[in-house]
């Protein structure tokens, strides 16, 4: 029986529809296309050159693993860096060199504990140097690891990753100041002030805070420095973020404590079967994050068990007035005058107290 709701038989085929097309020549389109382009490229380049940015090279898992491959391609002697954001700001390169004789390697990595980079150096033969492990206590002994992908990067590199590395860092980053994971599109979105969900945890973005040369020579960025409204935007994000830092307890941070502990020990006693001359290295802080680390890891209870379970030697800034009465505008770096007089005096403490001779680079 036919349907009463349709008068539709299958013998006849549906009806098609065709809309025109718009009259407009594809070149045409790709011209326009390619005009809005350029002109939006340079309304975000003049946006963020206004704000204060300039071009910088991005500290990227690509160029940590340029740095961490000197060490399998011949230069397995050099000191190496290890430590969180603190010796990645604090330690500058061309100061070294002309107080110790050579211009190390840059490894430290902001946000993250050095431990597992610190195994990695301990499993590979070829690093025979020199290493300077900086402790920042919050991020060491509660085990915060958020760049340690960059490992997985360096050992699983493809030879496109490299290239685009490479034609990154020549064409594109010492030109272009937007061209940075603070300024891109969708992480000035995702920090905008959205109405919180129940039940979400969305802890603040740390902003833009350094700036890197080639080598991953790391120095504060001059905003932090001379802007107060970004100095103290800068410390608010510190003080909304340790308290998640340190979640967990007191029984839990003081497991992860003494786990982080363990595997130095570990580590370090590879390192020194080898010859390898380990010394770790507890730079300044101040306000928040100075609180923070007395109360929860006290130095009796964490630095100083550290240097005992590892037998290593330490320079602690509490013991050390050269160290001390440093320039730190966000309570946790130093400003860029005072990270080279950091870096001088460390240098001073490191040949006199701990025998590091300066050195030229081997051929």
């Amino acid at each position: 029986m036919p349907s009463s709701t349709s008068s539709f038989r299958p013998s006849e085929a549906p009806p098609t529809y065709q809309r025109e097309l718009p009259a407009i020549r594809p070149g045409v389109a790709w011209a326009l296309a390619a005009a809005l382009f350029v002109v939006g490229l340079i309304a975000w380049e003049m946006n963020w050159r206004a704000f204060g940015a300039a071009p910088s090279y991005r500290n990227s898992d690509g160029l940590w693993a340029m740095q961490r491959r000197r060490i399998d391609t011949g230069e397995g002697h050099k000191t190496v860096v290890l430590g969180s954001s603190r010796l990645l700001f604090d330690v500058q390169l061309p100061v070294w060199e002309r107080s110790l004789g050579e211009r190390p390697l840059q490894l430290a990595f902001e946000g993250t504990s050095p431990l597992l980079f610190l195994e990695d150096l301990a499993d590979d033969p070829k690093f025979t140097g020199r290493l300077l492990v900086g402790i920042s206590p919050v991020l060491f002994f509660s085990a915060f690891d958020r760049r340690v992908e960059a490992l997985k990067y360096f050992q699983r590199e493809t030879l496109a990753q490299r290239s685009g590395q490479w034609l990154s860092m020549h064409l594109v980053e010492p030109f272009f100041a937007f061209y940075n994971e603070d300024f891109a599109l969708m992480t000035v979105l995702q920090r905008q002030p959205w109405p919180a969900r129940a039940g979400v945890l969305n802890p603040p973005a740390v902003r833009k805070l350094s700036a890197s040369d080639a080598d991953r020579n790391t120095y504060m960025w001059s905003k932090v420095e001379n802007d107060p409204e970004y100095q103290k935007l800068a410390r608010k994000i510190w003080s909304e973020l340790i308290p998640l830092r340190l979640r967990g307890g007191p029984e839990r941070l003081k497991m992860l404590r003494d786990e982080q502990i363990e595997r130095a020990a570990a580590a370090v006693a590879k390192l020194r079967a080898r010859g390898v001359d380990v010394v770790f290295v507890r730079p300044p802080s101040a306000g928040d994050w100075l609180e923070a680390e007395e109360r929860v890891f006290p130095r009796t209870e964490s630095w100083e068990v550290l240097l005992a379970r590892t037998g290593s030697r330490g320079i602690h800034f509490e013991d050390h007035p050269e160290l001390q009465g440093l320039t730190l505008p966000e309570w946790s770096h130093l400003s860029v005058a005072d990270a080279q007089k950091f870096t001088e005096s460390l240098c001073r403490i490191l040949q006199g107290e701990h025998g590091w001779a300066p050195k030229s680079a081997r051929p």
